[in-house]
């Protein structure tokens, strides 16, 4: 798995913002390289550059060793983004390509999975319970 934070700020700002703030709320900073979109570009791309304000919105992209987006979330700036949320979802994206299983709704590791076929249609409730299975 590889993390990359991405926007329109310089390296400068990102270099200021990990010593000075991240570091604060993350210890030792956040483990991953923050890249400059100067520009936009990348941004334009994935739709999450505002040319009006000159900014990439909060984005975060899941894409898979395949280079094929698994999920997306694009949030306005008043809004915080939740890390453990986004773990959740890398480890049933993973945990989904190594054994072909299905990750119900709010799947942790260790929780039960379903076996996606013809025998689930019409019988997911009966199989998965999210009261006693979630």
């Amino acid at each position: 798995m590889e993390v990359l934070a991405i926007s329109t700020d310089s390296r400068f700002s990102h270099k200021i913002w990990q010593e000075e703030e991240l570091t604060k709320m993350v210890p030792g900073g956040v483990p991953f390289p923050m890249l400059s979109d100067a520009g936009g570009r990348i941004g334009q791309v994935y739709g999450v550059y505002d040319p009006e304000a000159g900014v990439d919105l909060r984005g975060r992209f899941l894409i898979d060793p395949d280079g094929v987006i698994q999920a997306a979330e694009i949030l306005t700036p008043p809004v915080g983004r939740q890390p453990q949320e986004l773990l959740r979802q890398i480890r049933a994206f993973q945990h989904v390509r190594t054994t072909g299983e299905v990750c119900p709704s709010g799947w942790e590791p260790g929780k039960k999975t379903l076996q996606p076929g013809p025998a689930l249609v019409g019988r997911v409730y009966e199989v998965w319970n999210p009261e006693r299975d979630g």
